[in-house]
């Protein structure tokens, strides 16, 4: 019984940690894209 818990409970963290390292990078991703996408209008702008 109390393996299971252990086990149940590493598994949580696991997910968990899992979880927020790609909401994380999907986060990044998107905020990155975003700059991009708005340096480039500048760049066309200013040409």
């Amino acid at each position: 019984m109390s393996f299971e818990i252990t086990a149940l409970t590493a598994l949580s963290v696991l997910a968990l940690s899992l979880l927020v390292l790609v909401t994380g990078g999907v986060a990044y991703l998107t905020s990155a894209e975003w700059r991009d996408r708005r340096r480039q209008e500048r760049e066309r702008r200013g040409r």
